[in-house]
């Protein structure tokens, strides 16, 4: 009957974990990215990545971006990690694509696309200018004229525009092979007057980013002001604040638009004051934007002031980089979370692996091997804990049939056991816990580092960040049907529910009927709760299950032989 009712028990906690996960995991523990691949009789195809493109062309577009970049005159720009164009016509950086970086994982997958331009689906962009009173300055339809047509590395573009009244505007744009663009802005006096003018930049979006924000990662207006970065601030609140905004002062820092995996951000060259900005448009798209303070420049005289412009993916190599060059913690546009002083050196450690093994699903194995290593003193006393609590099995079961009705003198019996045999039941636990902000921080470098975005492994593995393709559920793509996401458990979840499944029996067998039961199916909980997560986590569990029974096995044998050996000396 207890047996019955503990059985019970256990499935529906079971139930109640499965379901409460589903329900939750969405807003609060994002799993992974979105599938990527198809498992098509026996073989792996790619899927169509439209959400990767935040500018992707939509039906209710008035024109096609192709019509609306040929509409103006425009600058091209080619760099090894950027192609696009500037806008002529209001000066606008507004068609940039990701070179290194594509939709899917297919072949012919093409670029991810960060801007378009204003008028076609999609538009999102960046402008330099000048506000001024009593002065024309330029606008969204001023047309500049260009020093060259085409913009690189090491070869910059100067922009220039001259108003009726003498006043002179330039911008030299210069780009780096990365995704930094230098904005050099200047403006000159040839009037007969004094003219005051403040020098601003803005980032402009149609709409909301795809990607979700969560608990986990922060999608949306971002910025680093006042020596500290903002996670608060997202759409939800713009939309409250309408025209209005948001409003910051700050002596320098940035601002703009992150996504999961992308980045646009101002960043005035000096710390000088400034006053930032967020807003809703009232045709519901969303500018980040700032403006220093003004300027009088007399007749004859000539004032410039620089900006940075960031546009492209959260890479930490050239975030860091930027940082030395004077982006003030641009590093941070990538949600680290609490435990940033530990995943910044697994981040570290496992860039190392990937660049040293030629593969991430190796480097994954690696750190699984690392961890392993520096963690066995660890493991070593465990496992001599869990052995003794092997040997007394026998005298714990024993222990219970006497006092089963008796629980307070059952609890003290067995304490007095632990102590007179100098086992601590509770040693197992942990290393468990120590590998947890290990697992956590892997987990966190899989789902919101770009790095890691559609890097493969071997045979149907085509995409550590997306979730295992293979599921026996459809007789591993034999079936003309993709089964849905809950039913989907590819073949590294089962092997992770078998692998646990197996740790779990060399484990000694829990005192408690409920634990007992828990434990039994737990391993087969993990692997519906694991089938959505990215292939890379649930790569480094299996692996460090793999490797957790091999040393288990070791150690219950080395200490079971110390004990063997130990008997006859003790006998004498």
């Amino acid at each position: 009957m207890n047996d019955t009712r503990n059985m019970i028990l256990a499935v529906v906690l079971s139930a109640l974990v499965l379901l409460g996960w589903s329900a939750l995991s969405d807003r609060f523990m994002p799993t992974a990215g979105p599938q990527t691949q198809r498992v098509e009789n026996g073989k792996v195809k790619p899927l169509p990545q439209p959400q990767a493109d935040p500018a992707a062309d939509a039906p209710r577009a008035l024109r096609s971006r192709a019509a609306v970049l040929t509409s103006t005159p425009r600058v091209r720009i080619e760099t090894p990690s950027l192609r696009g164009s500037i806008n002529l016509q209001g000066a606008r950086i507004d068609d940039l694509s990701l070179v290194r970086h594509t939709q899917g994982v297919g072949a012919n997958s093409p670029p991810i696309r960060l801007l378009s331009p204003a008028g076609a689906p999609g538009a999102f962009f960046a402008s330099f200018g000048w506000l001024g009173q009593g002065v024309a300055a330029p606008d969204a339809n001023s047309v500049w004229q260009a020093s060259s047509d085409r913009l690189t590395p090491g070869k910059p573009v100067t922009l220039a525009w001259t108003n009726p009244t003498g006043q002179r505007f330039q911008q030299v744009i210069s780009v780096d092979d990365g995704y930094l663009f230098t904005v050099r802005q200047s403006a000159g006096n040839a009037g007969a007057g004094p003219v005051a003018l403040r020098p601003y930049g803005l980032v402009g979006r149609s709409s909301k980013s795809a990607d979700v924000s969560s608990w986990t990662h922060h999608v949306g207006p971002m910025a680093f002001l006042n020596g500290a970065a903002n996670y608060d601030l997202d759409w939800e609140d713009l939309d409250e604040a309408g025209a209005a905004g948001r409003s910051f002062s700050s002596n320098g820092g940035w601002l703009g638009f992150t996504d999961k995996y992308w980045l646009t951000a101002l960043a005035p060259a000096t710390q000088a004051s400034l006053n930032a900005s967020f807003r809703r448009s009232p045709t519901g798209g969303y500018q980040a934007d700032y403006a220093r303070e003004p300027v009088i420049i007399a007749p004859g005289q000539a004032v410039t002031s620089e900006s940075r412009f960031f546009a492209g993916a959260k890479e930490k190599e050239w975030l860091d980089r930027y940082e030395t060059q004077g982006i003030t913690k641009l590093s941070k546009s990538i949600d680290w979370g609490w435990f940033e002083w530990f995943m910044r050196p697994i981040f570290a450690l496992l860039l190392w692996l990937f660049h040293t093994l030629g593969n991430f699903g190796l480097a994954i194995i690696g750190l699984v091997v690392i961890v392993r290593a520096l963690m066995y003193p660890i493991f070593d006393k465990q496992f001599r804990s869990m052995a003794a609590m092997r040997v007394l099995q026998p005298k714990m079961k024993d222990i219970q049939e006497r006092h089963k009705d008796d629980k307070v003198r059952l609890q003290q019996e067995m304490l007095d056991l632990y102590k007179r045999e100098k086992v601590n039941p509770a040693a197992g636990c942990l290393p468990i816990l120590l590998q947890i902000p290990v697992f956590y921080a892997l987990y966190k470098v899989l789902t919101v580092s770009v790095e890691m975005r559609h890097q493969p492994f071997y045979l149907w593995i085509k995409d550590l960040s997306a979730p295992d393709p293979m599921t026996p559920v459809n007789l591993f793509g034999l079936l003309p049907f993709t089964p849905p996401g809950f039913l989907a458990i590819g073949v590294l979840p089962i092997l992770l529910g078998i692998t646990m499944w197996l740790q779990f029996k060399l484990n000694p067998t829990p005192p408690d009927p409920v634990q007992k039961q828990i434990f039994g199916i737990m391993p087969w909980v993990m692997m519906f709760i694991m089938a959505p997560f990215a292939a890379g986590l649930q790569l480094y569990w299996v692996v460090s299950n793999i490797l957790g029974i091999a040393q288990q096995k070791y150690l219950y044998w080395k200490y079971d032989t110390e004990r063997q050996a130990a008997k006859p000396a003790a006998a004498r």
